[in-house]
């Protein structure tokens, strides 16, 4: 067992962090949700898409235009002013059965169902800012708290040098410590590029890549307290935008079908016109010799005959496309109930987490720390002993503020839907909704690169 140095004992100095994250400006997450409400461009696609939709909606309810022209009939070269037939004519096509009502049914259940996918991807944007936030927040933590390990492992190898120079300590102790030291360094530079890497998402995700760096503010520790799985599940099976979505869908794929079904009753074709006849009356009363027929008039009426094509592939299509759109609501269900049961675990876990460090880890690392420069002070202590109890503590923080930002997370994603990913392309109305996934919390903590 080594000697205690002798002599008065000397006081912990006080470590000045290197300036890898500057002090400002200083950033907040309502500012970060603001500049991505503004410059995210799939915002402003969803936006795109509602008016689009509503375009279609206006389009489908317009009468069909009619048809106007000239025509010319029993024209003779020889002769032409003798027989031929000329006049103006006027067409129109009338749709029968509630066709352009259902189709205007049908776009207009199509804008609800883009307002809708509107609001999600508006949730899904604030979720990736907030997620992204407290990931790049926890990073900026990280590195200064691997900042202060570090600079801690480099004050180890100066005082055990002094301890090898007076014969208090052993190479393989020299040896050991520098080692610590570098690997302390080496995570240090990880936290740095983790932190830089999730600031260059969480800049991308707000629709400003070139946002130099900041300073984030804000605390890890979540005040709005712990979740209840019971409202949140009845929540997320009632209220998720993806659920409204898909109920939209079926909504849609039902006018779809009774549009389609409309297709079997035929249109009314309506052709009027007015012309002049130049032939002559032959043979003919004495009164009218030589005269030509003059004016006329002609009006033509049909209608097409539903005998060999009454639409019925496109009525059986229809059917089975409200038939796939009911199961897709019932499996995106069974699919939410699954993904939820998924995250609150992770939620579950990382709270217990969070309270098994709060309340018995840390501060027992603190009081070890205590302990130990008390008795250093003392000279009860080598100083070794203070530095290691130190590391100790450092190494303790660095797992409180990874579980804390997996809380953060998880609750976010929880409260949010399970939303996320706010750069992904955009589904359209009346096309399929594929489930938003929520990354994994080792998808979406960088920190976790420094485990």
């Amino acid at each position: 067992m080594h000697q205690m140095p002798s002599g008065p004992p000397v006081q912990t100095p006080q470590r000045q962090r290197r300036q890898v994250i500057p002090n400002d400006p200083v950033l907040t997450l309502a500012e970060m949700e603001e500049l991505a409400v503004r410059q995210n461009p799939t915002l402003a696609q969803a936006d795109a898409a509602v008016r689009a939709a509503e375009g279609r909606k206006r389009q489908a309810g317009m009468f069909p235009n009619p048809t106007a022209g000239y025509f010319l009939e029993e024209f003779v070269f020889r002769s032409p002013g003798e027989t031929a037939e000329q006049g103006i004519f006027v067409e129109q096509t009338i749709p029968l059965g509630g066709k352009l009502g259902k189709a205007r049914r049908v776009f207009a259940v199509e804008r609800d169902q883009a307002t809708m996918l509107a609001e999600a991807q508006r949730l899904r944007v604030a979720n990736s800012i907030r997620l992204l936030y407290y990931e790049t927040l926890g990073a900026q933590r990280l590195v200064e708290l691997r900042d202060d390990l570090a600079q801690l492992a480099h004050e180890a190898v100066e005082i055990t040098n002094e301890l090898y120079n007076v014969g208090q300590a052993d190479r393989p102790d020299q040896l050991e410590i520098e080692i610590e030291s570098e690997r302390a360094e080496i995570d240090f530079l990880r936290a740095q590029n983790a932190w830089q890497q999730s600031w260059r998402e969480l800049v991308a995700m707000a629709g400003n890549p070139n946002l130099p760096p900041a300073r984030l503010a804000g605390e890890l520790h979540d005040p709005a307290g712990p979740l209840n799985e019971t409202q949140l599940a009845e929540s997320l099976l009632n209220q998720s935008p993806e659920v409204r979505v898909a109920e939209v869908g079926v909504e849609r794929a039902r006018a779809v079908l009774d549009r389609t079904r409309a297709e079997r009753v035929p249109d009314l074709f309506l052709r009027g016109g007015l012309g002049y006849n130049y032939e002559r009356f032959e043979p003919a009363p004495p009164s009218v010799v030589g005269r030509r027929k003059g004016a006329e008039g002609r009006l033509e009426v049909g209608v097409t005959i539903p005998i060999f094509n009454r639409n019925q592939g496109g009525i059986e299509a229809a059917r089975a496309d409200l038939a796939i759109a009911e199961l897709e609501l019932q499996r995106l269900r069974l699919s939410l109930q699954s993904r939820f049961a998924v995250r609150f675990r992770e939620y579950r876990n990382a709270e217990q987490m969070v309270e098994r460090y709060r309340t018995r880890v840390v501060p027992r690392a603190r009081q070890a720390y205590d302990m130990y420069l008390a008795n250093f002070r003392q000279m009860a202590a080598a100083y070794p002993q203070v530095l290691i109890a130190q590391r100790t503590l450092f190494q303790v923080e660095v797992e409180y503020a990874r579980a804390l930002v997996q809380l953060r997370q998880t609750a976010i994603g929880l409260r949010g839907f399970l939303l996320a990913g706010g750069l992904e392309s955009i589904n359209r109305a009346g096309e399929g909704t594929e489930g938003f996934r929520l990354r994994a919390p080792s998808e979406a903590t960088g920190v976790s690169d420094n485990r």
